[in-house]
């Protein structure tokens, strides 16, 4: 206080420091470059960024865009330490969503907050986030690092992300959506980035930290957990652009019960057979631990299919091998039938 009266006040003696963005900035620059594809016509550290779509490739463009965060996945990443994985997660979220228009993910833009800022985890987050941008395919151009003394406090600090994709025009999904459509599901790598206020409630109840040993799986409660989002972009994108794929559907916050129906038109419902696939084991141990109910998982996490593609029933085997040749885990849940919403049969295991 004594050297505010005599020089006058700062904003550095308020709590941000200008360095250290700039720091941060020169740390990222070799990572943002990493992502860069066609199109990108500027790197870091303008005003905006430029992006050329014709030399993207696109003749009659429409431009899709989404937005996410990663939920309260980031307090557990935060609580361990572990950040590297929450950027992939951060992209993940944006750019399966794009993917479920028919759109290529093309650009992405994240919003980096802090109380005060520290260069060195920031980076790791922000690294996080040009691989997944790196295995998307889409290019890292551009984002805000924002230090906010007195909005979060310790060393907590939030993210959102920002895809900007493309599809040529006339080629957006759902389209064609009919009866007697295959439902084709795409396995989840565990939790992903949503239920994550349950789960933190489930380990609660159950006495654990998250330094606990996972009982359904290797290391610690904190490490399975934070498995990334699973990035879907490459294979489905080869999967609609080989045809038949009427609709897809990324399962996020509201599970099947409530992302299905989101790509189906009036009159149409899902069928789906639980029978079809099993749990992977950190579902099981949330079912049981927490004693939550087949409907409460359902309508809450994805349970293990991360993305159901709608296709064509003539097409539905050949996307099968082709996806399954791309390294999914493709399971066939059941089909479109007239009503509405989703029935399930069967039970989940």
């Amino acid at each position: 206080m004594a050297e505010d009266r005599k020089n006058g006040l700062t904003y550095a003696g308020a709590g941000v420091d200008i360095d250290a963005g700039n720091a941060l900035v020169e740390r990222i620059k070799p990572a943002a470059a990493a992502t860069r594809r066609a199109g990108v016509m500027e790197g870091l550290g303008g005003f905006g960024a430029l992006f050329d779509l014709r030399a993207a490739g696109y003749d009659d463009p429409i431009l899709v865009a989404a937005t996410d965060g990663v939920g309260t996945k980031l307090r557990i990443a935060i609580d361990t330490g572990h950040l590297e994985s929450v950027g992939i997660d951060l992209v993940a979220m944006c750019v399966n969503d794009l993917v479920c228009q028919g759109a290529e993910p093309l650009l992405f833009l994240d919003y980096f907050a802090s109380g005060k800022l520290n260069v060195d985890e920031a980076a790791r987050v922000i690294n996080g986030i040009a691989e997944g941008c790196r295995l998307s395919g889409c290019a890292l151009i551009g984002g805000e690092t924002a230090e906010m003394p007195g909005m979060y406090h310790g060393g907590d600090f939030d993210l959102a992300g920002f895809a900007v994709g493309a599809m040529e025009r006339g080629r957006q999904l759902p389209q064609g959506v009919s009866s007697g459509d295959v439902l084709l599901g795409l396995g989840s790598d565990g939790v992903h980035s949503n239920g994550f206020s349950l789960v933190r409630r489930v380990a609660a109840h159950a006495g654990l930290t998250w330094d606990s040993p996972a009982s359904f799986a290797e290391g610690t409660l904190g490490q399975a957990l934070l498995v990334p989002t699973r990035l879907y972009v490459r294979p489905v994108l080869d999967a609609i652009r080989a045809g038949g794929v009427h609709a897809a559907a990324h399962i996020t916050g509201g599970g099947l019960t409530e992302n299905l129906p989101r790509v189906l038109p009036e009159g149409l419902g899902a069928r789906v057979d639980l029978g079809a696939w099993s749990m992977p084991p950190v579902f099981r141990w949330l079912a049981t631990a927490g004693g939550t109910e087949q409907a409460e998982m359902l309508k809450t996490f994805n349970a293990g299919i991360g993305m159901v593609l709608v296709v064509a029933a003539d097409r539905a085997e050949a996307l099968d091998a082709l996806l399954t040749q791309a390294g999914e885990r493709v399971f066939r849940l059941g089909t479109v039938q007239p009503g509405q919403g989703v029935s399930y049969s069967g039970a989940l295991v």
